[in-house]
């Protein structure tokens, strides 16, 4: 069964930076568009990133509260995609998930991708 598993959460200063990974276990992503969404308690879970695949290269969106601040990335050889995070701030703080679509461009709708991490929390003080 296909897993994604998150790893690179943790306690951040306002300012700071952080690197998510997501590793997909058991079979390929490669041909998936993949994502990232975070969820802050009491509120529902958003998109933040998504990086598509195509034969002859990949595209990135952004949600515009992290544009200009958040990098996603893949490595298709090492079945991974990251999320490098810049300038956070307070506001950052949430479970980030990483998610897969079977689909070369998944969008920024939930309902759009077919699996999910277990998630990875991010906490950034003030």
């Amino acid at each position: 069964q296909r897993q994604l598993v998150e790893s690179g959460g943790g306690l951040v200063q306002a300012g700071g930076s952080l690197r998510l990974s997501c590793l997909a276990s058991e079979g390929t992503f490669s041909r998936y568009a993949m994502a990232w969404f975070r969820q802050a308690p009491g509120k529902e879970r958003e998109f933040v990133a998504t990086i598509s695949w195509f034969w002859n290269g990949s595209s990135t969106n952004y949600a515009d509260s992290v544009k200009g601040r958040f990098t996603i990335s893949r490595d298709n050889a090492k079945n991974t995609v990251s999320l490098q995070m810049h300038s956070l701030i307070p506001e950052d703080t949430a479970v980030y998930y990483c998610a897969a679509a079977a689909k070369a461009y998944g969008g920024s709708q939930r309902e759009n991708y077919d699996y999910w991490g277990q998630g990875t929390q991010v906490t950034v003080s003030s």
